[in-house]
């Protein structure tokens, strides 16, 4: 008697590693849009979490940006049920603009995730990535300029949200639903419409997506096959490096900490550049500046705060959060409407040439 088909095989076995360490008798929730990538996930899902001793269930995010959306969130649903999952429920989002289109529909998803977490009681919440969409993560944050971290791609564990197909390809996905019979929903967003001139910066679909159907065929082309698990490799290299400079980072600040909550300016500067900035834009973060808008100049300016000091004045942060050096120590404040008034160019050198 045959087993399963290799891809269901890859599938089954992925989900159990992902869940090795719960007990028995924890709920895991699949969150399933009913495409391929998370209901190969909730097909894989459903049938190793019981011989595992868990209990399995879904949600579906409906984010009602397409006309139908309703109707495919219901039938996402549906399949889940049919495949055994319990409780299984759909959550109707509202999306706002804050970051762009994908960005607040991710927000809105991971919000609606983390309370159908919370409100049933679930171990993890397990998400469908893949390989691809790791790759399609690295191009993308290489094209922005972004640093380690973001270059480092999604973590296979982060809380309670898990992504144990990480390691498959999209094509294997495809493979699961067809081989356990299941249909999914083919997002026709996920499809650049073509132009006369098959322009690439065509806006009729999301970026991802364009990425995902014009630039890494491009690079499949050029540089040879391989290039999304290069990709994948890179995140997971880079990913070790951005953990270990994130615990230096932190241990850095912890020493740095003074007693008022701001931030002694020589224990800062006598420690490596890349930890030194990293601990910065922690800081900034941790006081209120939103990581999304927190730019590399932004950290630079902070930093020559520390290590090219000539009396400069304070240093405007995102969120409305200032920076500034005063007595040797590094403060990141909201600053009051008297501050707002008081920190001109001019009367900072009379304050800051004053007694500490």
């Amino acid at each position: 008697m045959s087993g399963p088909a290799p891809a269901v095989a890859a599938a089954r076995r992925a989900v159990r590693d992902a869940l090795t360490d719960l007990d028995a008798g924890d709920l895991v929730l699949v969150a399933c849009s009913g495409g391929p990538d998370s209901l190969a996930l909730a097909v894989a899902t459903a049938f190793v979490a019981p011989r595992a001793g868990l209990r399995a269930g879904a949600v579906v995010v409906d984010h009602g940006l397409q006309a139908g959306s309703a109707h495919v969130a219901d039938d996402a649903a549906a399949a889940c049920r049919a495949l055994g999952l319990t409780p299984v429920e759909v959550v109707r989002v509202t999306v706002g603009a804050a970051g762009g289109p994908e960005a607040a529909a991710r927000d809105a998803r991971y919000a609606a995730l983390d309370a159908a977490s919370r409100r049933h009681g679930a171990a993890a919440v397990l998400l469908g990535h893949t390989l691809d969409d790791q790759a399609e993560t690295v191009l993308l944050g290489l094209a922005r300029g972004s640093g380690a971290r973001s270059l480092a791609g999604m973590p296979a564990r982060r809380g309670a949200l898990r992504r144990p197909l990480l390691g498959l390809r999209r094509a294997d996905t495809v493979a699961v639903c067809a081989a356990a019979g299941v249909r999914p929903w083919d997002d026709p967003t996920n499809t650049p419409t073509p132009t006369p001139t098959d322009d690439p910066t065509d806006g009729t679909a999301p970026l991802r997506s364009r990425v995902r159907h014009r630039v890494l065929p491009v690079l499949e082309e050029v540089l040879g096959p391989g290039v999304a698990e290069a990709l994948a490799r890179t995140a997971d290299g880079l990913r070790e490096d951005a953990d270990a400079l994130d615990a230096l980072a932190a241990d850095l600040l912890a020493r740095a900490r003074t007693p008022e909550g701001h931030l002694d300016v020589v224990v800062l500067g006598g420690a490596a550049a890349a930890v030194r900035r990293r601990a910065l834009r922690a800081a900034a973060v941790a006081a209120g500046s939103p990581a999304g808008a927190l730019r590399r100049e932004h950290v630079l300016g902070l930093d020559s705060l520390l290590v090219d000091w000539h009396g400069q004045g304070p240093l405007h942060l995102p969120g409305g959060l200032l920076g500034s050096r005063v007595c040797g120590r590094l403060r990141l404040h909201t600053p009051t409407p008297e501050e707002h008034q008081r920190w001109t160019l001019r009367t900072w050198a009379t304050t800051s040439s004053g007694s500490c």
